[in-house]
């Protein structure tokens, strides 16, 4: 299994709409902070065909250290899911049974 970098797809970018390298990454850039920025805001976001970055309140709980035993108390704390489309997770299943 191959890990795809923020180099990859600023090279994706740059062979398939022809933009600089630099530009390419520029773009990329922008997209992320976007995202980025309306997480931090408490905003969702959502892209069609893709899938949905969702914010979630964790409560405080207990936990245990798993080294010693020991029971600790887990903040309160906001995480984010991601949570694929239909078509991204049809097209995930699609090409693992070929």
């Amino acid at each position: 299994m191959k890990t795809v970098t923020k180099v990859n797809i600023t090279e994706a970018i740059y062979e398939e709409i022809g933009l600089s390298r630099k530009d390419s990454g520029d773009v990329l850039d922008m997209i992320i902070e976007e995202i980025r920025s309306e997480l931090i805001a408490g905003n969702d976001v959502k892209i069609s065909s893709f899938g949905t970055f969702a914010l979630r309140e964790k409560k405080a709980r207990m936990g245990r250290n798993p080294k010693t035993g020991e029971e600790a108390e887990i903040t309160p704390r906001t995480v984010i899911s991601f949570k694929p489309s239909q078509i991204l997770r049809q097209a995930v299943n699609k090409k693992g049974k070929k």
